[in-house]
Parts: C-alpha cells; structure tokens; sequence
C-alpha cells in the first residue's frame, strides 16, 4: 500500500488542546434540570437497564442534539469530547449507573465488557494486575499503557478522584502515525500487518482465545488505530503456538509508543467529579497515571465505563473483523461478549439498534456455529 499522511481527520498536538476549549462542553442550568428530570423518570419506571429504551430516558430536542453533536465531534474534530458539570453528588451509586445508561441509549448500542458479559463497568482500584496474562488495567490503581478500548466510542463518568495521581492521558493516533511517517516509514509499513492480540481469557464460548488484527488500518479514506500493547505482549506470554513477535515488529511498537508519549503530543486531562468523557477508540489512545487512593472507600477514585458502537460509526477493514465482528459503518460492533449473552440480552441489543437505524449482525457467526 501507498503509505501517505493521514490528513482527515486531522492530528493534534498537545498545544492544539491546551490553546482551545472547544472539545469541552459546560453543562448549563437547565440541561442539568432536563438530565436529572430524565433519572428521575427512569427511576419511577421501575425497569431493568436491558428492559429501557430512550423513551424511558426522555430528554427534550435541545438536550437530544446536544448529545448527538457531543457525539459527532468526536468523528470530525479532535476524537474525544468532555462534557462537564454533572451533579454526581446528589445521586448514589446504582442511580448514577442508570444515569449514564440512560445517556448511552440516546447515544448508541451499550457493548458488553469483559467475561461475565458486563454492559458497565465500575472502574476503580480492586486489586487487580495489569501486567499479568489476563491482566486488565480498569480494576488496578496502575499506570496504564497507552490504547484503544474494543468500541467505536469509550466512555467514562467520574463519580470520584483519586487522592492524588489518576491523570486521564490522550494521545491522537492519527498525529503518532504522521509523525513516524516522517523517520520510519519502514516501521508503519509493520504496523498494517497482522498481530496476534490475546483475549485475555475473556473469550465468548465460540469465539478462540487470541485474534490477529493489524494496529493500523484504512478503509474508504478512514483511518483506524488498534494498538493494546498489554494484549500483544499477554498472546506472546500465553499461547507458544502464535508467530512470536520479529525484531522490527517490537521496534515498531516501540517506537509507537514512545510517539504517543511525546511530550509535544500527549495531553493530560484532569477529571473533575461530574465529567463525562467521550473517545474515539479509532483515532485517539487513552492511558492513565498510576494514583494514590483515599483511606475512606466512601472516597475512593470511582469512574463508571461505557462502551458505545455508534449510528454513525466509521467504515473499518475486513482486517478488523476478528475482533470488531462488523467493519460496515453504522453496524453493532465490538466489545468482548463473554459467557453471559442472555436472550434478553439480544432482544435489547436489537431494539436499541433498530431504534438508531444500525445493521444488527454482529451474532451471525456465534449462531451459524451453534447451528
């Protein structure tokens, strides 16, 4: 393939960010109003969150196309979005999950998360390894490599920060493909080519414990960025059957992630209680500084995630299938589907789907196994 700067989107730099406030949006009086009144309507209904629909979550057309353009920013402009202002301290626990699950229907199709097939994940310290075989970073107080999550879109709400450290850290993937373009065109080259990723035992019951996906992709003029050098470097600790890993594949993603931490390009974002960030998983890599804990758990760092696939998704590669399950733009895709996939669970994916207009395929595989 021709190797050419990514040009659209465009690439940021950490000046880009650090000059504009345009990728941060204040909640005003009244759409915090028009959020809570939406709980709390929620909370009478009385349903399950695989029983909702965005009608249980009943927001007013303003609120509705300011999440939508909340949304499509992060396909055209930076890659990430940061909606500020949430009175999280009015609200438990189990209310603020509703909260953001509410938010999440109007947004997109919710992707389950891990082996029991978790559609939210409580982020905090739970005393978990990061750089272990199956290690995954949400449940640790670790610093955290830089990566994609498996969604068009990553979510968080901060219900809580940490005593100190817990730094939000974004780095466009589009600028570290440049940027390396301009020394090394021979180490992009590599990384269009397939690697073996590790599923950190999190496979559904049809699905192999490992996939090969490249970190870079292009499809239609789309740029796509998967690098989750933690599930790289588990697939050579875990499985000896896989190719091991070249000279010039490990210089690769060297050189890849020293880019991304680059001082003139890595961002530091730091979470106020009540943020909600929004990232697109195929243009922008997250990572996270390690952090010190409170005493109190009443006060310990808590952040809720959410995975999104998006109506307006992009187009991706065939090369992504193994992992994404559907490359087609505007289709459910993503998330790793665990043990746990109830029918229910399907009846819901479906209908959030049909209500945002999204191809709805993503189990055809998995049913023609079983059949």
């Amino acid at each position: 393939m021709e190797l050419k700067p990514i040009t659209q989107p465009r690439g940021w730099t950490r000046r880009d960010i650090e000059s504009s406030d345009a990728w941060i949006h204040r909640l005003t009086p009244d759409e915090i109003k028009g959020l809570e009144n939406a709980l709390r309507h929620a909370l009478a209904t009385g349903k399950g969150r695989f029983e909702m629909s965005p009608d249980d979550f009943p927001l007013s057309p303003a609120i509705k196309q300011r999440l939508h353009d909340i949304i499509q920013s992060t396909q055209t402009q930076y890659g990430f979005k940061l909606m500020r202002g949430f009175p999280v301290q009015n609200w438990s626990e189990d209310e603020l999950r509703l909260f953001y699950w509410g938010i999440g229907l109007h947004m997109g199709v919710p992707r389950p998360q891990g082996k029991s097939s978790s559609f939210m994940s409580d982020v905090r310290d739970a005393g978990g390894v990061y750089r272990a075989k199956t290690g995954r970073g949400y449940n640790t107080s670790a610093r955290l490599d830089f990566h994609a999550d498996g969604s068009d879109i990553v979510g968080l709400l901060v219900v809580r920060t940490a005593k100190s450290g817990g730094s939000s850290l974004i780095s466009s993937s589009i600028s570290a493909h440049n940027e390396m373009l301009k020394t090394r065109p021979d180490l992009v080259e590599v990384l269009y080519q397939p690697f073996t990723f590790s599923r950190q035992g999190e496979e559904a019951p049809e699905e192999a414990p490992y996939y090969e996906a490249p970190v870079f992709g292009i499809e239609d003029g789309h740029f796509v960025c998967r690098h989750i050098r933690n599930h790289i470097t588990s697939a050579q600790l875990s499985f000896p059957e896989v190719p091991r890993l070249t000279e010039k594949q490990i210089e690769a993603l060297d050189l890849l992630d020293r880019t991304l931490e680059r001082e003139d390009l890595c961002f530091n974002m730091e979470f106020e209680p009540g943020d909600l960030q929004f990232i697109n998983n195929h243009i922008v890599l997250h990572a996270r500084t390690e952090y010190e804990d409170h005493e109190d758990p009443a006060q310990k760092r808590f952040l809720l995630r959410l995975w999104l696939s998006l109506p307006n998704g992009q187009p991706m590669p065939a090369s992504f299938r193994n992992v994404y399950k559907d490359v087609r733009p505007g289709s459910v895709r993503g998330g790793f589907r665990g043990v746990n996939i109830t029918p229910e669970i399907k009846a819901f994916e479906e209908r959030i789907a049909k209500a945002h207009g999204m191809n709805f395929d993503i189990y055809w595989e998995a049913m023609a196994e079983q059949a």
